[in-house]
């Protein structure tokens, strides 16, 4: 179960290639900002301290200091260029759209989802709509607010092609454990790639203001193996054959 805890303050277990360079970069940026920091407040403490007004009763005749004034704006240049190399990695990498072996449409409504594999159309179409379960219909072990009635299923290591779009408002579907967040705009399709690395269940929740139902919209997705992915998409298949006769 890949959702958030209570008083978590840290990412979710990454589940695709994306996340995980996502926590990485964050971990090298947390470790420069900290050196930054301690640099910078232990100049602060050395000019209020060495500077005050009882221990230099002499004013200083010097307006400029040129050599640290150089050295404080070079120096944040060269770490801003450091740190913009492995974003534009990170950047690249998440709009890169490798030949998807499944293709899933996503459509937001106020104030639902739905799901179309569009990979099936030639044959039985696959599509629902996915509702947030009241308190009424929980079981035990359901999140609260975040569980639904359909939920998406996804087969892991296989490159899938997401589709969004809304037919209403702007919404956003996001899942932090896949690091995807990607805005649904009405009549504007708009795409990311996904790549599951292990199997669970993943949740996640509009993340666009899109009304007043906005914090009830969640997502909930099943990670399978492809042969667990099989069948559910075949009995996905015959409820459909049944429903039509």
């Amino acid at each position: 179960m890949d959702a958030a805890t209570p008083w978590s303050c840290w990412f979710q277990d990454p589940a695709t290639p994306v996340m995980e360079g996502i926590i990485y970069l964050h971990n090298d940026i947390m470790f420069s900002i900290t050196i930054i920091a301690g640099l910078t407040f232990w100049v602060l403490f050395r000019v209020v301290y060495a500077f005050e007004e009882t221990m230099n009763t002499v004013p200083s005749k010097e307006v400029h200091g040129t050599k640290i004034e150089v050295v404080w704006t070079i120096t944040p240049a060269l770490v801003l260029m450091v740190i913009a190399l492995p974003s534009f990695a990170l950047l690249y990498a998440m709009d890169e759209m490798i030949d998807p072996t499944l293709t899933l449409k996503v459509i937001g409504h106020q104030w639902y989802w739905s799901y179309e594999y569009s990979d099936y159309e030639e044959m039985s179409p696959v599509a629902f709509d996915s509702y947030m379960l009241s308190e009424d219909d929980l079981e035990t072990g359901n999140y609260r607010l975040l569980e639904v009635d359909n939920r998406v299923t996804l087969p892991t290591n296989t490159h899938i092609r997401l589709i969004l779009t809304a037919a209403d408002v702007l919404h956003c579907w996001a899942i932090p454990s896949f690091g995807v967040k990607m805005d649904a705009c009405p009549g504007r399709l708009n795409q990311t790639s996904l790549f599951i690395k292990r199997q669970g269940t993943f949740y996640g929740q509009c993340s666009e203001i899109c009304g007043v139902n906005h914090g009830f919209m969640p997502i909930v997705v099943e990670g399978l193996s492809n042969a667990e992915y099989t069948s559910w998409i075949a009995a996905k298949q015959l409820d459909f054959d049944d429903e039509v006769l």
